[in-house]
């Protein structure tokens, strides 16, 4: 027996209702089952109206992702049972609760009516996964609200609420109680009122003037995007046919469905879904494991990153405690998080109750004891290995019993500045990401003596602050600076062997990376970066090479600190990067200096090849190290926090797609061309033991 559907009857009104939790997906059981149930209610001549509901917290919130991947898979089945539903000589309303999403979205547009409880979201977020809606929701949609905010919606994936909802047509009224026992009273009202049923495909769109020139504009950007996001243009088709006959557009929408999902684009994009709800489940963590109480948050330090980290809490709801050296510091800091704020409402992302709320949560203090009264203190100073000890030692000195102490530090060893506190159970790394209060990623690293409440505490927080967290072990910049180290590495040998800074970034952003390296290291600070490699040489890291990541160096003792000085690798007006002379002439003094040869045939692949194929060795390395728990963690940390191009599923994926066995023949081809006296181009041994069974780097699943 199919439990995921039920049909039963209260009176003359029949209820369909699905259970398959948590979101009810629809899934090849569920729509064996809608088959089941409708057989049943067509034979049942008593039950005058149908009505569809749902178990649980939500609606139907979208189909069974999973099922996407299976060669055989068909839409065919479900778009058959929606039609049978539109196609009922007796009313069908649709229940709505929660979330009506994707597939759930279709099952409601087959219904002649829909009823939602107040709250409830609306929407096709289909276009996230490179799709569109593939049961006819491009179809239905715009018979319903209008081509123009139909094609708005699936375009952009957002969803609208109840309020919105209304006025636009997709629900006919809203209550606030049981979806059930409101979607049987609405049904019984019809019945008595001999409502007529209301078929949507029925309905026909007619595109004005101003809708036809919408869509053009909507199709030139679309095909601008077509080679990264054909799901784009394939929405714009697809919403422009249904002003056609209902059976043309399906016919089309269906089309373009299948050739979307087979894409490489959307199977990057599917594989990231997954990857990040894998990265927040911790192996070992119970599900029952109690949190340590979260009230008011400390962040000792309001410069650039610490201001950005006390933003995720203030917008969370949660006090902060802002603590600095120096009046004018402390001062430059709180001014500079009321100017983000005020710049958001004067641009109406937010109201301006919101910033005066926000603020008030706010407290500055010039006294680190201000941090005792803290759940959770987190250090926010300069990337310096000594004075981060000096501050972790006064951290574990001053907070409460069981506050968590946490770093901010993003290459420095987690276990020393945990041993420095004197709490190392208590301590954890919560790297984020600059611009802290907008980056999603957050790296959180877990220390040798990590408690496991501690990391789950940090790990739920996250979510509260709107993260994408995923866990990293320790190690020279965890798992996405430790992959940066290589990918900087190679950067400046490129531009010491005569690449200039647009020849390197435009060869990465013509993947659709967001951008190249040399802009991104402009944009996050040369003289963070170069920090970084300096702290790194004395803990022994760096290679005996001379030639490592001298240009960085020297800029930094010029002072070319990029955007924010107006010079770097390039020079700025604004924002807009320049040429600049200098970098050309600093880079062939090192070259000449180390003995580096200059060339004037490196091509676009080349420094493609130089850039990504050794960051992907060193993923492999990771995971043979263990720092990363999964492979999908490394490509969440790679899209969500260094901008690498979702629609290539990140740098496992890439590997995947390329082949493994050709990197590791070309990480090889390297090594003989360019040398390897440092083992810049060794190939890990994991990755050459996979390329040599042809498996999938994406499929280690941690034993090797």
């Amino acid at each position: 027996m199919n439990t995921t559907v039920q049909l039963s009857r209260t009176d003359d009104i029949a209820l369909l209702l699905i259970n398959n939790p948590p979101v009810n997906a629809i899934s090849s059981n569920v729509v064996a089952g809608l088959i089941a149930a409708i057989d049943r209610f067509e034979l049942d001549s008593e039950a005058r109206a149908l009505v569809i509901a749902c178990t649980g917290r939500t609606f139907v919130a979208g189909g069974d992702i999973v099922e996407f991947d299976d060669p055989a898979f068909s839409a065919k089945p479900y778009n058959g049972v929606l039609a049978r539903i539109e196609g009922l000589s007796r009313p069908v309303v649709a229940a709505l609760h929660g979330t009506t999403l994707g597939g759930g979205m279709e099952l409601a547009l087959a219904a002649h009516y829909r009823v939602a409880k107040v709250g409830s979201q609306f929407g096709f977020p289909e276009v996230k996964l490179g799709i569109l809606p593939g049961s006819l929701g491009t179809q239905r949609l715009p018979r319903l609200v209008g081509p123009d905010l139909a094609l708005d919606l699936i375009m952009s994936g957002r969803s609208i609420g109840t309020a919105d909802a209304l006025t636009a047509g997709v629900i006919d009224a809203v209550f606030e109680n049981d979806p059930v026992q409101e979607g049987i009273d609405f049904a019984r009202k019809l019945v008595a009122t001999s409502a007529p049923v209301r078929p949507t495909r029925e309905r026909t769109v007619v595109f004005s003037e101003a809708t036809a020139a919408n869509f053009r504009h909507a199709q030139e950007l679309a095909e601008a995007q077509a080679l990264f996001h054909p799901a784009n243009l394939a929405i714009v088709q697809a919403v422009q046919a249904s002003t056609l006959k209902f059976e043309e557009g399906e016919a089309l929408e269906a089309q373009l469905f299948d050739t979307l999902r087979a894409s490489p684009q959307s199977r990057a994009l599917r594989h990231l879904f997954f990857a990040q709800r894998q990265a927040a489940r911790i192996p070992g963590l119970p599900k029952d494991l109690a949190l340590r109480p979260m009230h008011q948050v400390g962040v000792l330090g309001a410069g650039t990153m610490g201001r950005g980290i006390a933003m995720n809490f203030l917008n969370a709801g949660l006090p902060v405690v802002l603590v600095e050296q120096t009046q004018l510091a402390l001062d430059n800091g709180i001014a500079a998080i009321r100017q983000t704020y005020e710049a958001s409402a004067a641009k109406g992302r937010l109201a301006p109750a919101d910033v005066t709320r926000r603020m008030a949560l706010l407290t500055g203090s010039l006294q680190d004891k201000a941090l005792a009264s803290c759940d959770l203190a987190i250090e926010a100073v300069f990337e310096n290995m000594e004075l981060k000890q000096q501050i972790c030692a006064r951290l574990g000195a001053i907070c409460k019993p069981g506050a968590i102490i946490a770093t901010n530090t993003s290459t420095l060893d987690v276990d020393l500045l945990a041993q420095a506190s004197g709490r190392p159970a208590d301590f954890v790394g919560m790297h984020f990401f600059s611009p802290a209060h907008i980056m999603k990623l957050l790296e959180v690293v877990r220390g040798a003596q990590t408690a496991p409440e501690v990391l789950a505490t940090v790990m739920q927080l996250a979510r509260t602050i709107g993260k994408v967290a995923v866990v990293s072990g320790v190690c020279y910049g965890f798992i996405g600076n430790r992959m940066a180290e290589v990918y900087m590495r190679e950067t400046e040998f490129l531009l010491m062997e005569g690449a200039s800074p647009a020849d390197v970034d435009s060869a990465v952003e013509s993947l659709g990376m967001a951008m190249g390296p040399c802009r991104m290291l402009d944009l996050a600070g040369i003289d963070v970066g170069a920090k970084t490699v300096i702290e790194y040489e004395k803990a022994g890291g760096l290679p005996p090479d001379g030639s490592y990541r001298a240009l960085v160096r020297r800029l930094f003792e010029l002072g070319r600190f990029g955007q924010k000085t107006g010079i770097g690798y390039y020079k700025y007006e604004g924002r807009t990067p320049l040429p600049n002379a200098e970098v050309t002439a600093l880079a062939l003094e090192l070259a000449q200096t180390h003995g580096i040869d200059r060339r004037s045939d490196i091509s676009r692949q080349e420094i493609i090849e130089r850039l990504l194929y050794p960051l992907i060795n060193e993923a492999a390395k990771i995971l043979e190290d263990g720092i990363a728990y999964r492979p999908g963690d490394i490509d969440i940390v790679w899209t969500a926090g260094f901008g690498f191009p979702h629609h290539q599923g990140g740098p496992i994926f890439m590997a995947d797609e390329i082949s493994l066995a050709v990197i590791a023949k070309r990480l090889t081809h390297y090594a003989q061309t360019r040398g390897n006296a440092f083992g810049y181009w060794s190939v890990s041994p994991l990755l050459q033991s996979l390329a040599d069974r042809g498996q999938r780097l994406s499929d280690f699943q941690g034993e090797f």
